[in-house]
């Protein structure tokens, strides 16, 4: 561990033992996520456990989680208990939702079904719930929308494909890009987690699922969590069995007020171009979490991620000039590009 990571972790434990009295017995890391956030587990002498949020204060502010912890709870959906916080030292003691994620139960195909009805009675309760709710959270606005979709030609294009973007590529991308906002900025809003997917919701055997990482909440379109969870970037599932959930969905949440669009073609529309979105998004950010922040885990998932994007462009011919150009500028490069960090090119 460098020094400062070191620092952080004797102070954590000096506020647990000092400050908060907790009778600490064991420290081990939980689980680290791509930003500058850890988490630990902690033990009392009598096996207890709970998690220690460590997020260092000059690059993470606890005060949203704290925020939209409350919020999801009054949604009536299972986020870690809050048992204490230091918002000025960034560190927050939490419930321990044990350590099975979504994902290892679904790679392991254990009870795909239920896994994924429970999932979507929690996104329901976080829709209709929240419908009082989400005037509270920032709004998924123009600009957030544009930023996130640049990540993808200065982080994917650029730097891990190694391609040269001439105006042609850029107008494309552009255009591209405003029909996307547009479309996203069509939707109705909701309350949205942004990050509902596999590694983030914790199976358990009673108040299933458990919910993480839900700090970036905002008020965004409507299909954009259902999106995140049936079009995962860490697992996928045939379309046609997407598009069963989608529907099944929709009809539920008609049935609790919501609204789901017109009709289902409308509704899945929603969800596929906020998918290509969040898509394009993601190749952006899986390349930097590489270049940038040296995680490189996260490059065995651009194909999938990009396979999404594929998809997504095909079905709709007001994108027919992107998915071709997706087909001869993106997918001949991405093996190579991966190959070349695999075999330890330089960054």
């Amino acid at each position: 561990m460098h020094m400062s990571a070191d620092s952080r972790l004797d102070q954590l434990q000096n506020w647990l033992r000092e400050d908060l009295r907790w009778p600490l017995v064991r420290v081990a890391p939980a689980s680290a996520d791509a930003s500058f956030r850890r988490y630990f587990r902690i033990w009392r002498p009598d096996g207890v456990t709970r998690i220690v949020m460590d997020a260092p204060p000059d690059k993470e502010d606890v005060a949203p989680y704290l925020k939209v912890s409350e919020l999801l709870a009054r949604c009536a959906v299972h986020v870690p208990r809050v048992e204490a916080s230091d918002v000025r030292r960034g560190f927050v003691l939490l419930e321990d939702l044990g350590s099975i994620s979504y994902l290892s139960q679904l790679q392991a195909d254990a009870g795909v079904e239920a896994l994924y009805q429970d999932a979507l009675t929690a996104l329901l309760r976080i829709q209709i719930g929240g419908r009082e709710l989400h005037g509270q959270l920032p709004q998924y606005d123009r600009p957030v929308l544009a930023r996130e979709l640049e990540l993808m030609p200065q982080w994917f294009c650029t730097r891990h494909l190694g391609l040269s973007l001439g105006d042609t590529d850029r107008a494309l991308i552009e255009s591209t890009f405003e029909f996307l906002i547009a479309e996203a900025l069509a939707q109705p809003l909701v309350f949205v987690h942004r990050d509902f997917h596999s590694r983030n919701l914790m199976a358990l055997s009673a108040a299933n699922p458990g919910i993480i990482d839900f700090q970036d909440a905002l008020a965004g379109p409507s299909a954009y969590d259902l999106v995140s969870l049936l079009k995962d970037c860490y697992i996928d599932w045939p379309r046609a069995r997407v598009e069963g959930w989608v529907r099944g969905y929709r009809t539920r949440l008609i049935a609790a007020g919501g609204d789901g669009g017109r009709d289902d073609s409308l509704y899945l529309r929603w969800f596929d171009l906020i998918g290509l979105q969040r898509h394009i998004k993601v190749l952006g950010i899986f390349a930097r979490l590489w270049y940038r922040d040296g995680k490189r885990g996260y490059l065995d998932d651009l194909p999938r991620t990009l396979g999404y994007v594929r998809d997504s462009a095909r079905r709709y011919p007001e994108l027919q000039q992107f998915s071709q150009w997706v087909e001869t500028r993106l997918v001949p490069e991405l093996a190579p590009a991966n190959a070349r960090v695999r075999a330890g090119a330089p960054v």
